[in-house]
């Protein structure tokens, strides 16, 4: 019995965190648009890849990952949670999308933090991080960035050689 009871626990668990990150992503969307943007894909997925949103105006495609949490847990914002691992696959999963999609705009990768309160799911907080990093990281091909050729994507790729 005891079992089934934390089972029980862990799924009511589950379904609360993806209500909290289903509300953060729709929070998300609606700051993009308040910007200019156009939603084109919410969790999109290709293979182990997979981006919160993609957004775009006519100069510019942004890869958006959203954190949302219920507290400050150790002092960290929710944007903090967003490692270096986190950063390596939104640009591969950005790679993957241009290429499969023939995207001529400038990308940019972004970070939305939302501190959410558990009760009544009130936005405590947001943060958004425009430009949030450099992609000088690895991607799909194993080729790294550098320099101007980072952004010739209209040649199928935002890294390695042309």
């Amino acid at each position: 019995m005891r079992h089934a009871s934390t089972n029980y626990t862990h799924n009511q668990d589950m379904a609360e965190h993806n209500i909290v990150g289903n509300i953060g992503e729709e929070i998300a969307c609606q700051m993009m648009r308040k910007k200019g943007f156009r939603i084109a894909e919410t969790n999109w997925r290709f293979g182990h890849l997979e981006m919160d949103i993609i957004a775009i105006n006519r100069r510019k495609i942004v890869f958006v990952e959203v954190k949302t949490r219920t507290s400050t847990f150790g002092n960290k914002r929710a944007e903090e949670y967003v490692d270096e691992l986190k950063k390596r696959r939104m640009v591969a999963a950005a790679n993957a999308y241009i290429k499969m999609n023939q995207i001529e705009q400038v990308p940019r990768f972004d970070i939305i933090g939302l501190i959410m309160n558990p009760l009544t799911h009130e936005i405590i907080e947001s943060t958004h991080l425009e430009d949030a990093f450099d992609p000088a990281v690895r991607t799909i091909g194993k080729s790294t960035f550098s320099g101007e050729d980072r952004w010739h994507h209209r040649h199928k790729t935002i890294g390695g050689k042309r």
